[in-house]
Order: structure tokens, then C-alpha cells, then sequence
């Protein structure tokens, strides 16, 4: 028998949900079978939906050797530091991802992330103890991909990875700017309200009026506003009011705005031209501010907060050739 006493950051989870984190090898079916047969809270049985509560006492009456094969040794495999920080304190750090670092790994790279590279810099500080959790990770709040820079938020504990992921679904607690630059002259600002049906086989996703009222998919918005315009493109900030994959990409492409760049939702003529005179192949689209606004709760201090990014080195160079008169 093994018993688990729950910490500061294990509470508030379902005991289903904290079992398959810390049983990681074991099958969902029999994480269910365990809880009915082989496990307790407090000495009593408790079903899965029940709530953790700081102090709570778990116990597994499976053996060590059952056990261990049932756990997922932790890896804090070091990685090397790539990216920026934007604004930290006790509770959360804001960091730059920069281009070409996938925030979670995937089938193309599972050890050099964003995720990971956070991790490393929070055991170095001491804000984050593996030998002390059961279960816990400090983990990212929003998520950018690869080829997108900018800023992502990480929760360093239990409670305040909870109250951001609470904020960012009421939408206009923290709210979400970027800057990109699109082919064509966009005179006024847009309000885009539509839907987004997701393609998994192309890993793409279409853009459907709202007129349509489509049901069952997910409803977009996204405002835009011109900053820059000349010589057939604009700078233009985006504030997400949802944050849908790929939402702004195709958003603004349905718009008649597509990203320069884009290879999935831009224009193969713009893109060519961008290559040959940038000797650029992605998106330009970078998360550059957030405001924290309306906050209740443990992180109301952060009321009025803005974190800021500087635009990576690619992303001023062409600002500076295509709007502020700088030949290339």
C-alpha cells in the first residue's frame, strides 16, 4: 500500500484525473477499476469525481512493484534556454517564444520545447521542486505555433495555472494582442465574426459566415486594426476575442488579408515575393502584448498589468523596408 498526501498544488483535481496523471502507464479502465476496488480517501471510499482537497490522504492498495510499473519516472532533462522573459513574479512568468520552438512537443520533437525550456529555468530558481509533487507541472496557459513568436504565459503553481486558465475563458479578463503583416492596403479596422470547421486530415481549418448558423462548430472572433499601409500591404494588430488554432491565419485570409508568408492560408504570388526579397518561408505573426483587465481572485494585483514583447529581428526588418522607407 502506498498513501499520498495532497499538497497545496494537487488540490482541486478530480480523483480520476490526479490517478491517471500519477498511474501514467495505467489504462483509463483500470484507473476506474482501481478506484472501486483498491483505493481510498481519508480511509473511505470515494468515487472518481470526487474533489481533492489540500491535506487529503490517498491511499493505493496495489504493491511497489505494481506501483512503480505504473508510474512514468519524471524526466527534467535540461534544456538549453532560447527564450526571453517579459514579466515574472511569484506566481507566473510571461516569457518570448522565439521563432521555430514549438511550445509542447510532438511527433517531430519531444525534448527541445518551449514547455521544457521553462521547466529547466524554473527548477534552476528553486520555483519549481520535482521531488516535492505528485502530479503537478508549471505548464503554459495560451499555446503559439512554431513558426509564431511572442508571449506565453506559465502558471508556476497549482492555483494560479488554475485562475489563468479560468481568465483566459471569460475572454476579456486577459486580453490577447498581435502583430502581423498582410497583402493588401486595409483602410479601416475589421470586426470578423464567423465560424471555423476544423479539416483533420489537412491539418487546416475553413472559415464559414455567421450567417450560416452552422451548429456544432466553433464560433470565431477577431478584430483587426490597420496600423501601417503602403505599397500593397498592412501592419495590422489583432486582438483575439476567441482563440481558436490557426484563427487569425484564417481569419484575415478569408477577409481578403491573408498573412504574409502563410503557407497554409496565404497567396503562393506574395509569398514567392516575400522569399526572394526577405529570404523568409513563414508566417509573420507575433504575440506582442497582453493586458490583464477585470481581474478577481488571488491575481487581482495584475489589474491594469501590460506585458509587452519587442518584434524579433525579422519582423522590424521588414516594418522598417516595406512601411518606414528603408530600401532592401
Amino acid at each position: 500500500m502506498e498513501t499520498i498526501k495532497i499538497n497545496k498544488n494537487e488540490e482541486h483535481q478530480r480523483l480520476d484525473r490526479f490517478l491517471r496523471k500519477y498511474l501514467k502507464n495505467a489504462s483509463l479502465s483500470y484507473i476506474y477499476k482501481a478506484i472501486r476496488k483498491d483505493v481510498k480517501v481519508n480511509g473511505r471510499r470515494a468515487k472518481e469525481d470526487y474533489i481533492l482537497s489540500e491535506g487529503d490522504e490517498i491511499q493505493i492498495y496495489l504493491s511497489s512493484e505494481e506501483l512503480k510499473g505504473f508510474q512514468k519516472p519524471k524526466e527534467t532533462e535540461k534544456s538549453k534556454r532560447q527564450f526571453k522573459i517579459a514579466f515574472e513574479d511569484e506566481n507566473l512568468v510571461v516569457v518570448e517564444k522565439p521563432f521555430g520552438l514549438l511550445t509542447h512537443g510532438d511527433h517531430t520533437e519531444k525534448k527541445n520545447t518551449l514547455a521544457n525550456q521553462v521547466l529547466s529555468y524554473l527548477i534552476e530558481t528553486g520555483d519549481y521542486v520535482p521531488r516535492m509533487e505528485k502530479t503537478f507541472v508549471p505548464s503554459p496557459v495560451n499555446r503559439l505555433d512554431r513558426n509564431t513568436t511572442g508571449l506565453v504565459m506559465f502558471g508556476k503553481n497549482g492555483d494560479t495555472l488554475m485562475e489563468l486558465n479560468r481568465l483566459i475563458r471569460g475572454r476579456q479578463a486577459i486580453r490577447k494582442f498581435y502583430l502581423t503583416i498582410v497583402a493588401g492596403e486595409m483602410k479601416e479596422s475589421l470586426i470578423l465574426k464567423d465560424f471555423m470547421v476544423k479539416d483533420s486530415r489537412t491539418n487546416t481549418v475553413r472559415v464559414e459566415p455567421d450567417s450560416l448558423g452552422i451548429r456544432g462548430e466553433k464560433a470565431v472572433e477577431t478584430l483587426a486594426t490597420p496600423k501601417k499601409v503602403g505599397k500593397g500591404y498592412s501592419l495590422v494588430e489583432i486582438e483575439l476575442v476567441t482563440g481558436r488554432t490557426h484563427q487569425i491565419r484564417a481569419h484575415l485570409s478569408q477577409a481578403g488579408f491573408p498573412v504574409i508568408g502563410d503557407p497554409k492560408y496565404g497567396r503562393a504570388m506574395v509569398n514567392e515575393k516575400i522569399r526572394q526579397r526577405f529570404h523568409w518561408n513563414a508566417q509573420v505573426l507575433h504575440a506582442v502584448r497582453l493586458e490583464f483587465q477585470h481581474i478577481s481572485g488571488a491575481l487581482s494585483y495584475l489589474e491594469d498589468t501590460r506585458v509587452e514583447a519587442l518584434l524579433p529581428p525579422h519582423f522590424q526588418e521588414m516594418v522598417e523596408i516595406l512601411f518606414g522607407g528603408v530600401k532592401p
